[in-house]
């Protein structure tokens, strides 16, 4: 039995927003904890630049790879989305001051514009490889 354009899509889509959430849990959806400066008396967190730089190589290889099978236009949007709410589910409920939601803006401008570039360029060098024309 082998699966149709669609339902390969459709598998695909949900894979990929599962895997792009759990790049937000392995790296980041763990750690809630603020550090607070004894000097200054500043915080900072709750995440360290090595969980950030994890994640974002994380997602980089998941657009990347996810644009060599689906469609790059399919890709950005499931990847932001996924990403961007669960962001935001976490953000909204520890933040009092509702700034959040300038994170949560710049969280989807920041996934929309990489992973579009990133799935683009999946997309490209998959064809490549495959000896397929290049064009989206």
């Amino acid at each position: 039995m082998t699966a149709t354009r669609g339902t390969r899509a459709l598998l695909g889509v949900l894979f990929l927003a599962a895997a792009t959430v759990g790049a937000w849990i392995l790296w980041l959806g763990w750690d809630t904890r603020y550090t607070v400066d004894a000097q200054t008396g500043a915080s900072s967190g709750p995440y360290e630049p090595w969980q950030v730089i994890g994640c974002v190589l994380t997602l980089v290889v998941l657009a990347a790879l996810a644009g060599t099978r689906l469609s790059p236009w399919l890709v950005a949007p499931v990847m932001t989305v996924a990403f961007t709410t669960v962001w935001s589910w976490r953000a909204a409920g520890t933040d009092d001051s509702g700034l959040w939601v300038v994170g949560g803006i710049l969280v989807l401008l920041g996934m929309a514009a990489g992973s579009t570039v990133v799935s683009l360029a999946g997309r490209r060098v998959g064809r490549r490889f495959a000896g397929r024309p290049t064009s989206s």
